[in-house]
């Protein structure tokens, strides 16, 4: 099996030990953006619907893609040039009351709210492996904004002099689809 279908678009396991929980969202293709969206944070609000619309804001971080649906003439939300925030029900129901649907909303970039250290999410399989390093804040910066050089890697223009050693974060019995805590941020 695919592992993008395991580990949707963005290439993220398991949110929950990610520490994000349900306050995820799906991009359209028009907000998805090949991919660079991946890992932004945003803060959305139902508005312009009084009838269907909460008090209040969500904020959220993307970490899967809204497919497009070429073949259908209606629900085309996750299709160009529209833009859209896929939510789980709960996160949903946060804005808008559950029988609203598709609500219109407001919705900027904000900085993202993470702590603690640096982390290693280990996968692959016998004859590969892959690590995710995520949760990456630097010492006179804050959290760094990455960008996408290819495929899942990344990097960024940051550069203040530090660099760190992540030593024994990895243990020798581990295993394939586990997080490694290094304890320390940049």
């Amino acid at each position: 099996m695919d592992s993008t279908l395991l580990k949707g678009a963005c290439g993220y396991g398991d949110l929950n030990k990610q520490g994000y929980g349900l306050a995820t969202t799906a991009l359209s293709t028009g907000l998805f953006n090949d991919g660079y969206t991946c890992g932004a944070c945003f803060e959305i609000m139902c508005t312009n619907d009084p009838k269907w619309c909460l008090p209040g804001s969500i904020k959220i971080t993307a970490t899967n893609k809204c497919p497009a649906n070429y073949t259908k003439t209606t629900d085309i939300w996750c299709n160009p040039p529209q833009k859209h925030f896929g939510l789980s029900l709960p996160i949903f129901l946060k804005i808008a009351q559950y029988k609203a649907g598709v609500v219109p909303v407001r919705y900027r970039n904000i900085p993202c709210a993470k702590t603690g250290g640096v982390k290693f999410e280990t996968s692959g399989n016998p004859n590969f492996l892959t690590i995710l390093s995520y949760n990456i804040k630097g010492r006179r910066t804050g959290w760094l904004t990455m960008r996408k050089i290819w495929g899942q890697n990344w990097v960024t223009d940051v550069v203040d002099g530090i660099s760190k050693d992540f030593i024994n974060v990895i243990p020798p019995n581990w295993g394939f689809n586990q997080t490694f805590d290094g304890k320390i941020n940049f």
